[in-house]
C-alpha cells in the first residue's frame, strides 16, 4: 500500500535527519543525491525541518560557490541536553552532551553505600545537577530532554525498570525516580550496563563491522550481552547474558539463584583473576585485576599462545607437571595462557548455543589483555569448537558502559523531535 503523502514526508525528513546526523551539514544538493529523492522534495524537507527548528544554515559549501545551493544545512545541536550515567556499586559517572553527541560535560563521584541510600541517591542526583548546569542546562533540568542510565543487574522487559537483585545496592533502583523527580521534563530510563557497552562496541568500537557478535564483560563482575542480526536479545525476563551464574568446571560448587559464586565469575571476576596472578608467582600485592592483565600483556614475550594447561586454568604447575618457571616473563606468560583456559570455558558455552562468530572481551580486563589475551583465547576455543569464533578485545573498555548510554539516550531523544507532525 503506498504511503499517504503525510508519511512520506516523515519518512523523508528521518531520512535526511539521519544522514545530517551521520554525515555533519550537508548542502540541499548533497542531501539529493544521497536520499536520491528529487530536488523540489529536498528544497521542501529543507524548508519544513527549518521552520521546525531542527535543522539550520550553518555554513557554505566551497569558496567559489555562493546562493542558496551552497548552504550548509546541519542539525539544530542545542534543541536538547541529554544525560548518560554509569552507576557502579561504589560510584557514579555522567555525561551531558548535545543533541549530536558533542561531549559538554562530565564528572564522576564516589559513593559509599555504607552511608545509607538516601545520601547515595543525594550524591549521584547533585553529580548530574552539577554537570548539566555546566553544560549550560537549566538547574531546574528544563533543557535536560534524557538522561540514559547504566547499570548492573536485570531490567524487567514488561516495565523497563531495575529488578531487586540481591548483591547489588538499593539505591541503585531509588535513583532513577529521584533523577525524575529533579528533572520533571526529562525522560529518564536505565539499561543493563553490558548491554549499553555492546551497543556503544556495534556503533564505536571494534564490532562495527559485525551484526551478530557476544561482548564478553569482565571486570569486579561478569556479564554477557547478545546482539544478533543487528538487534540486542534481552531475552524473557530481561536476563539474557547472565553468564556469571554458568555452571563450569573449575570451581568448588554450584552457582544458586540469588549468587552466583560457584559459575563462571568464580573463574573470572577480578577477585579470583588475582588470585590466579599470586599462584602463578606473579607477587601483584595490592594490584587490581586489570592492572595484572596488563602487565602480564606487557611482558609475555611474544604473541603465540602456549599449549593449553588442564582443568580451568591452574598455575601451580608448568604443563608438563614440573615446578613452575621462576622467571617474571615466564609467570606472566603463564598466567595469561591460564587466565585464557578460564575465559574460553565460559566463551565455548556462549559459542556452542549461539554461533555468534565474533566474541569481544569487554569490561575492564578485555582492553588490559588487548590482542595478547585475545589471541590466547581465540586459540583455546579453536581447539574446543568446531565453530569458527573471532575473538577481539574492546577498545571502549570501561567508558563502554557511558558510550552506549549516551547513544541510547540520543536515539530517544531524537526519535521524540525528529517525529515531530509535518505541516
Amino acid at each position: 500500500m503506498p504511503a499517504s503523502p503525510s508519511t512520506a514526508r516523515a519518512i523523508n525528513d528521518r531520512l535526511a535527519l539521519s544522514l545530517l546526523q551521520e554525515e555533519g551539514p550537508l548542502t540541499a544538493g548533497q542531501l539529493k543525491q544521497l536520499t536520491g529523492l528529487s530536488r523540489p522534495t529536498v528544497a521542501d524537507l529543507v524548508e519544513r525541518l527549518t521552520a521546525s527548528g531542527l535543522i539550520a544554515v550553518v555554513g557554505e559549501s566551497g569558496e567559489q560557490r555562493r546562493g542558496p545551493n551552497a548552504r550548509l544545512y546541519g542539525i539544530v545541536a542545542d534543541r536538547a541536553c541529554l544525560a548518560a550515567l554509569d552507576v557502579r556499586t561504589d560510584s557514579v559517572s555522567v555525561l551531558v552532551s548535545d543533541l549530536v553527541g558533542r561531549v559538554l560535560a562530565d564528572g564522576s563521584v564516589p559513593v559509599a553505600p555504607e552511608a545509607g541510600e538516601a545520601a547515595a541517591v543525594e550524591r549521584a542526583v547533585e553529580l548530574v545537577e552539577r554537570a548539566a548546569k555546566e553544560a549550560g542546562a537549566s538547574g531546574d533540568g528544563g533543557q535536560l530532554h534524557t538522561v540514559g542510565i547504566g547499570a548492573p543487574g536485570l531490567i524487567d522487559p514488561a516495565t523497563g525498570e531495575l529488578r531487586d537483585s540481591a548483591g547489588l545496592p538499593a539505591w541503585h533502583r531509588r535513583l532513577v525516580a529521584a533523577l525524575q523527580e529533579r528533572f520533571p521534563q526529562a525522560r529518564v530510563s536505565v539499561e543493563n550496563e553490558t548491554n549499553l557497552a555492546a551497543l556503544a562496541e556495534q556503533r564505536e568500537g571494534v564490532a562495527r563491522d559485525r551484526d551478530t557478535f557476544v561482548l564478553l564483560w569482565l571486570g569486579d563482575s561478569c556479564g554477557a550481552a547478545v546482539v544478533l542480526d543487528g538487534g540486542l536479545r534481552r531475552g524473557a525476563s530481561g536476563g539474557t547474558g547472565e553468564i556469571g551464574f554458568l555452571p563450569v568446571p573449575g570451581t568448588p560448587g554450584l552457582p544458586s539463584a540469588t549468587d552466583c559464586s560457584g559459575g563462571y565469575h568464580s573463574l573470572v571476576g577480578a577477585a579470583a583473576i588475582v588470585e590466579l596472578a599470586r599462584e602463578c608467582g606473579m607477587g601483584p600485592g595490592d594490584l587490581s585485576a586489570d592492572r595484572v592483565v596488563e602487565e602480564a600483556a606487557r611482558l609475555t614475550v611474544g604473541g603465540a599462545p602456549v599449549a593449553p594447561q588442564r582443568g580451568a586454568g591452574n598455575c601451580a604447575t608448568s604443563h608438563d607437571g614440573a615446578a613452575a618457571d621462576p622467571r617474571p616473563n615466564a609467570a606472566h606468560a603463564r598466567f595469561l595462557g591460564a587466565l585464557a583456559d578460564r575465559i574460553a570455558v565460559g566463551v565455548a558455552a556462549v559459542v556452542a548455543i549461539l554461533d555468534p562468530g565474533c566474541v569481544v572481551l569487554g569490561g575492564e580486563i578485555g582492553p588490559a589483555g588487548g590482542a595478547a589475551l585475545a589471541t590466547r583465547v581465540e586459540a583455546r576455543l579453536r581447539g574446543m569448537s568446531p565453530l569458527a569464533t573471532e575473538v577481539r578485545a574492546s577498545t571502549l573498555g570501561g567508558a563502554a558502559v557511558l558510550r552506549g548510554a549516551l547513544l541510547t539516550a540520543r536515539e530517544r531523544a531524537q526519535d521524540e523531535l525528529f517525529a515531530a507532525p509535518a505541516r
